[in-house]
């Protein structure tokens, strides 16, 4: 039955039974009588109660839709206001529920093909990276030596600290590039790839263990890159904005697939708006399937972890 139909009748009734209490034998004296005006009272509070009851049970399907539909985030999905109420009711919460289904399909396959290409953009800027700019940088260091080794000794001394400063140069672009296009994820494959990563942010500021269990499944190369970008990206955040002094990585077997746990000591992000960067790693894990939660830790600082299912751990 149509929305506007069963509101309709619902009020028709009350409206049926509060006629046929004036046209029954109830009388109403001039003046009014104070037990006649109590019973008047008590009717139409009657009558009330029971057409708000009514139209609360009535609407309440498109309550809980409207709820749905301010606390719906396509970055986590799955969550679906319960099909409930009759008709058109339950009909326009199948419709929306149908429409979130898609939307967060398109969102995913956009987000898949958007996250390609960035990992073929950063492929190619790290090839130019080493291939070019750090050809010139290691050409000028040669140069360089070559000029100061027939320099005058006022002008030597000068010659060594331009030296030194090219070759950080072209140390720091090669650190750039291996975290643009991480080499050693396709050559040595995931363990290796964070034990790397780890030791790569590990400094005098910052201390990082990670334990990676031995015994990990065969991961497909979309899994293994979620895994280690996640990862990166959390160190990133406790390296630059959670002050964070000590980070614990692991990656373990679980019964359900495989867990990445990256915890630190820093701030925490509770109440803190999701950047950038959060938001590429939720679109990263949503495209093998995984759980990503963020949080804060037990202790103290913040934790991220990434769940991979069994079925989604390889192709």
């Amino acid at each position: 039955m149509p929305l506007f139909w069963r509101i309709f009748l619902l009020n028709a009734v009350v409206l049926i039974a509060a006629t046929a209490l004036l046209l029954g034998p109830v009388t109403v004296s001039t003046p009014v009588l104070l037990t006649e005006a109590a019973v008047l009272t008590v009717g139409l509070a009657a009558m009330l109660i029971a057409n708000g009851v009514l139209l609360r049970i009535g609407l309440a399907p498109l309550q809980r839709l409207t709820r749905a539909m301010t606390t719906t985030d396509l970055l986590r999905p799955g969550a679906r206001p319960p099909v409930g109420g009759h008709g058109q009711v339950a009909e326009l919460i199948t419709t929306f529920n149908t429409m979130v289904d898609r939307l967060e399909t398109e969102r995913a396959t956009s987000a898949a093909r958007a996250l390609s290409a960035q990992e073929a953009e950063r492929h190619r800027i790290a090839q130019e990276l080493h291939d070019e700019v750090g050809q010139t940088l290691t050409a000028v260091l040669l140069e360089l030596k070559r000029v100061a080794d027939h320099a005058p000794p006022a002008v030597r001394e000068e010659l060594h600290q331009v030296q030194e400063t090219t070759r950080a140069g072209l140390d720091e672009i090669r650190r750039i590039a291996r975290r643009l296009r991480p080499g050693v994820l396709e050559e040595l494959g995931l363990t290796s790839a964070l034990r790397a990563l780890a030791n790569e942010f590990t400094g005098p500021a910052l201390a990082v263990r990670h334990h990676i269990d031995a015994d990990l499944p065969p991961l497909s190369r979309d899994t293994e890159l979620v895994l280690y970008r996640v990862a990166q990206e959390s160190l990133t955040n406790a390296a630059r904005h959670a002050g964070a002094r000590r980070v614990e990585l692991s990656v373990r077997r679980t019964p359900a697939g495989v867990e990445l746990r990256v915890r630190d000591d820093g701030r925490g992000i509770d109440g803190a708006p999701e950047g950038a960067g959060i938001s590429g790693m939720r679109e990263r894990a949503l495209l093998i399937g995984a759980a990503l939660s963020l949080g804060a830790a037990p202790d103290r600082g913040s934790e991220v972890r990434l769940t991979v299912p069994t079925s989604h751990r390889s192709h």
